[in-house]
């Protein structure tokens, strides 16, 4: 069935001056784009003639690709849906007041999952003893810092786990005092390899799906028609596969396999060898819309808890740690991946870890297999010139450098330091890829928001907010739209088939209102979502 968008105005998904505003109609017929020109064309002018449904955007609505997350977690996202928001707080005491009315609101539930606290709040620390007590029954509190590299638990939710009798995982920590006792804060590679198994097990298979269709629907009425899931693990993917068994999935999923860090090599590479065997089977080729693209390493934490690996200590308590992987073993794991066909994924925060998985790339640089660093929020000067020669993609997320949540940068960085932070228009200039994401459930999902802080360096969280960060490094419009479209098809190879509305394409879209300029994103609002050619999603 063929259907004409007329009278819009057209972002076409590439960098090219022309790609928005150039062209005023779209023709789509079953699930591709037949036609992208002017509204007066003959081949639009048969189409009507033909029959063809016609929808008009009355000269003020955008035709823009369907956005894709350049990285996020969707099982997780899911489930934080429906978990306990602490974003709004500031304080213990605002924790502890958000949870003790929540509980008593809701005595049904087995446990009590939070999200959403940063470690100022609570000024750096995670005390079960801080959260036993608000609860009346007694359950299991977990609560995920905003980042996902810490779990906060009270001493009902320790005890679950059993893990006062565990060793520290490699790459984690459960924190403990002096007596050896855990406190509550279970950290990187703990939170992990110990709290995110537990609360898979404990949470039925119809809880997993309904979290997965709550987060695909969130994610349509946000404007996606794609993803690129960064921590997939037997758990999700076995959640997954059930439910697109049963029905068909509205979203394109490309997903990287979580590589946890072990002690020896054959342990390392029995986790590539499980990616590459369900790659074998989920591919371009074999599955297109839902597949392995590679393999996920974290690399180190995040700069809020001073996990984040720097090649200068922390400025406000001296703290130095090392990234989470030796570099030898991290080689070692790349090249297996690459070698069998696979993208890697690194994560990499802090300066010191991100020299060393531009290292590690650089070995498999010559393979096309368009290998990527996530995050890349503190590099050093000559960092974006190795990524482009290299043809790394830098997978980035502007919603982490809203200055709402780096109010504690300078005193841990020092400004000069913090001068560098999110320096996305340094890699633009010297050609870098760009890939952007959310990040979700981290940050929020939304895609407008989150092009608002790249193209301004604004806060979308406090809008009244004059603070700007690094004005320097942000993008121009058009580029950043293309990061968030085509960017981040071309990333994990959905580029192929989607990413940009060109003739040939699949009908994957968003209808906006909006006006071309970064001041108003905040102001904008996605209307409609086309995947496929069929419409998921339409604004009420």
């Amino acid at each position: 069935m063929r259907t004409v968008f007329r009278n819009a105005r057209v972002f076409t998904g590439s960098q090219d001056a022309s790609s928005y505003g150039k062209h005023s109609c779209m023709i789509i017929n079953d699930d591709l784009i037949e036609y992208v020109g002017d509204g007066s064309d003959a081949d639009v002018q048969a189409a009507t003639g033909g029959g063809a449904k016609v929808v008009d955007l009355d000269n003020k609505h955008t035709l823009a690709p369907g956005f894709i997350d350049g990285h996020m977690h969707l099982l997780m996202f899911g489930t934080s849906l429906q978990k306990i928001s602490l974003e709004h707080c500031r304080t213990l005491a605002d924790i502890q007041s958000t949870i003790k009315d929540a509980a008593r609101a809701d005595p049904s539930k087995r446990r009590i999952l939070c999200r959403g606290w940063m470690h100022f709040m609570t000024g750096g620390k995670a005390l079960a003893k801080d959260l036993d007590g608000l609860d009346e029954l007694d359950r299991p509190i977990f609560i995920d810092s905003k980042d996902l590299h810490s779990t906060w638990c009270n001493t009902a939710a320790l005890q679950e786990m059993g893990v006062q009798d565990m060793p520290d995982p490699p790459g984690g920590e459960i924190k403990r005092d002096e007596q050896g006792n855990a406190t509550g804060l279970l950290s990187e590679a703990a939170a992990i390899t110990i709290v995110w198994p537990h609360l898979a097990k404990v949470a039925s298979m119809e809880e997993k799906l309904s979290a997965i269709r709550q987060a695909i629907t969130t994610y349509n009425s946000s404007g996606y028609t794609g993803m690129v899931e960064m921590a997939m693990d037997e758990n999700a993917w076995e959640a997954l596969l059930q439910l697109r068994s049963t029905e068909e999935l509205t979203i394109r999923v490309a997903a990287h396999w979580l590589i946890y860090p072990s002690k020896t090599k054959e342990e390392n590479f029995r986790q590539v060898d499980r990616a590459i065997e369900l790659w074998k089977q989920y591919n371009l080729q074999t599955s297109p819309n839902f597949r392995i693209a590679g393999i996920k390493v974290i690399g180190d934490g995040v700069i809020d808890a001073c996990t984040a690996a720097l090649l200068e200590p922390y400025s406000s308590n001296g703290v130095s740690c090392d990234p989470l992987w030796d570099p030898a073993m991290l080689k070692s794991v790349v090249e297996r991946a690459d070698a069998a066909g696979l993208q890697c994924a690194l994560h990499a925060i802090g300066d010191a870890t991100i020299k060393m998985a531009i290292d590690a790339l650089e070995t498999v640089a010559s393979s096309g297999r368009r290998h990527r660093i996530e995050h890349l929020e503190l590099t050093s000067p000559g960092d974006a010139k190795r990524l482009s020669e290299a043809g790394i993609t830098a997978s980035i997320q502007a919603v982490h450098a809203d200055p709402a949540i780096l109010r504690q940068w300078t005193k841990l960085l020092g400004e000069q330091r913090r001068g560098r932070a999110f320096a996305y228009r340094e890699f633009l200039d010297e050609g870098v890829s760009l890939a952007l994401g959310t990040d979700a459930p981290t940050a929020p999902n939304l895609p407008l928001p989150n092009l608002y802080v790249a193209t301004t360096r604004r806060s979308a969280r406090e809008p009244e907010s004059q603070e700007v960060v690094n004005e320097h490094f942000a993008l121009p419009l058009l580029d950043a739209f293309s990061a968030a479209t085509q960017g981040a098809a071309y990333s994990c190879f959905m580029d192929r088939i989607t990413g940009r509305l060109e003739v040939g394409m699949k009908a994957d879209f968003v209808v906006l209102d909006m006006e071309w300029s970064a001041a108003t994103l905040l102001q904008a609002k996605v209307l409609q979502t086309w995947f496929n050619g069929q419409q998921v999603y339409i604004a009420q």
